[in-house]
């Protein structure tokens, strides 16, 4: 079901919430946009209180947990319920949990090294991060002209300026990124604009991948 979602919307809005009642609101603004594929950063110490309470009342969203750093972070996720895991960099043995437990993983790399570790852990898809720093869309497609079956999800340094340079590439599964939800805003309490940027970052997508 997630690869399908991302197939057809792919857009992956990173939420960053210390109070669930402001998660929620942030989810529904998503979702009004078009986008029900959400990570909740473990950036706060309300996170998984956030990932809980959108994963038992955000109907139709489709909730993971991003920022794992260890096995136990993401053993604590998955009992909040996170439906797949993000993280940061390349860690074996939160791999192999997800892997037991047949969560999607989405482990961050960067470097041809860390992509070769992935693929010999038997993942096929990966987070490219931070993206804007680590060169980009020329550096993606480098890294998928040598490993050909491997998927990317890059992150970090993602726009509305440079989504659908991303998703033009064919190994690019979906793009990442908090540029949805700008915490100005949200702290303004101005979710319609959440809206308007994921309607955009759906229309946008619309145009590359039709």
């Amino acid at each position: 079901m997630l690869a399908e979602k991302l197939n057809n919307t792919p857009v992956v809005p990173l939420v960053q919430a210390d109070d669930p009642e402001v998660a929620l609101k942030t989810v529904a603004a998503l979702q009004a946009g078009g986008l029900d594929i959400i990570e909740v950063v473990l950036r706060t110490d309300a996170a998984l209180s956030c990932l809980e309470a959108i994963a038992k009342e955000a109907s139709g969203a489709i909730v993971g947990a991003g920022t794992v750093l260890s096995e136990s972070q993401a053993k604590e996720a998955v009992k909040h319920g996170a439906k797949f895991i993000v993280s940061p960099g390349l860690n074996d043995d939160v791999v192999k949990f997800c892997q037991a437990h047949k969560l999607e993983v989405f482990p961050g790399v960067v470097t041809p090294s860390e992509v070769q570790r992935a693929w010999n852990l038997g993942l096929r898809t990966v987070k490219f991060f931070p993206a804007g720093l680590s060169g980009g869309a020329p550096m993606l497609k480098a890294l998928s002209s040598v490993f050909r079956g491997m998927k990317f999800m890059p992150t970090g340094g993602v726009s509305t300026d440079n989504l659908k340079d991303f998703l033009a590439i064919p190994s690019v599964i979906a793009c990442g990124g908090s540029w949805l939800t700008p915490a100005k805003e949200i702290e303004a309490g101005n979710f319609g604009a959440v809206t308007e940027l994921a309607s955009e970052a759906v229309k946008l997508a619309a145009e590359v991948r039709k």
